[in-house]
Parts: C-alpha cells; sequence; structure tokens
C-alpha cells in the first residue's frame, strides 16, 4: 500500500483507529503481518481462478473476483467501497456516481467480446479501455490493481490469448503498467498489452 493514498474516511469505516491498518477478519495488527498473510491468501485464491476460471460477465464480475482473492482477509472483499480516494492529489472516480460507471464499463466490455478472436491489436485496445477505466473507477477501498490485472485475464482468456500483467521473471513489464496505469497512458498500456498478448494454441 503506498503511502501517497489518500482516504477520506472520518468514520473509520476501513481502518483500525489505534493501529491505522485495515480492519481484517484475522485481528493482525502488525503492518508486516497483515502484508505477508494477505499476500499469502490471495496467492491461494488466485490459484483457484487460474485451475477454474470465470467466466465474465460483465462489471459485476469485477466484483466476483475481489471477493474470490480477498474473502479470508476482509469482511467487505467484492463489496463497493463507501470512501473516496486519492493518490498523488488526484481523485479517483467519486463513489455518488458509481452506477454510471458502472454501466459505460459494462458497454465496453459489450464492446469487447463482439471483437473477432483474431483482432488482436483492437482487442489489445478494448483490453486498455477498460483497464483504464476499471482503474479510474478504484471501486475497493484495497486489492484494485490485484483484481483488474485478473479481470483483464479472464477476459483475454475468453478470446483463448494469455496475458500476465505481472509475470515474476519480468519487473519492466509491471513498471510499465504501473506508469501506464498511473498516468492514464493508454498508449503505453495498448503497446504494452499488445506485446503481451499470446495465442493458447502454440
Amino acid at each position: 500500500m503506498s503511502n501517497s493514498y489518500k482516504y477520506i474516511d472520518p468514520d473509520f469505516t476501513y481502518t483500525d483507529p489505534k493501529t491505522g491498518l485495515l480492519r481484517n477478519l484475522q485481528d493482525i495488527t502488525d503492518p508486516d503481518v497483515l502484508l505477508f498473510v494477505e499476500s499469502g491468501v490471495v496467492t491461494k485464491r488466485l490459484q483457484e481462478l487460474y485451475d477454474n476460471p470465470l467466466k465474465i460477465k460483465g462489471i459485476e464480475s469485477l466484483f466476483e473476483i475481489h471477493r474470490q482473492l480477498f474473502q479470508d482477509i476482509y469482511i467487505w472483499a467484492g463489496k463497493k467501497r463507501t470512501v473516496e480516494i486519492s493518490k498523488d492529489g488526484k481523485q479517483f472516480f467519486p463513489t455518488s456516481h458509481f452506477d454510471n460507471a458502472l454501466r459505460y464499463i459494462n458497454q465496453l466490455i459489450s464492446e469487447f467480446k463482439k471483437i473477432p478472436k483474431n483482432n488482436k491489436r483492437l482487442l489489445a485496445e478494448k483490453l486498455v479501455e477498460i483497464l483504464d477505466n476499471v482503474n479510474y473507477l478504484h471501486p475497493f477501498r484495497e486489492g484494485n490493481g490485484r483484481t483488474q490485472r485478473e479481470f483483464l485475464r479472464l477476459l483475454a482468456l475468453e478470446k483463448g490469448l494469455t496475458l500476465n500483467l505481472n509475470p515474476p521473471d519480468n519487473k519492466s513489464v509491471y513498471e510499465r503498467y504501473m506508469k501506464g496505469t498511473i498516468e492514464s497512458d493508454v498508449t503505453t498500456l495498448t503497446e504494452l498489452i499488445f506485446e503481451l498478448i499470446d495465442t493458447n494454441d502454440k
């Protein structure tokens, strides 16, 4: 969790006022332990999605993925955030307008599903459009990046394509992904995803 994130949460909906840590189902009060445990349970749940991929129906599937990944650690897994978030002075989408954003992203997903499987350039461009909007929406209090990367992987998978935006053996991919999402740089993201998506039938 970056220190440059700011949250408007005067009622401590998500954090313990004493420790400043996210309230969690395991009552962890040490930040290093929380990071370790969260990483472990999310990795395990991610593997389950690799073994049994979720079919993307629409934006509701993003919430299903978040629930799957974080169900062991946060009671609000899979639920829309109720606090406002900003990073480096840039505010993410206001919670008061979530419904409009969800409808728009559903439209983008529908457009993606109509693109022919062999049109990799157009698929990459639409995936980036979805990613850029989902990232701006930032619908969860924590775990947005991990959830949206898995969401894109599963969307690509439905077209018979592999897509790993955080490969363990290639740090530059993740760095380019982070730069592209933080700066809303769709050109960088499009080139990155176009390079990465590959057919499964090699």
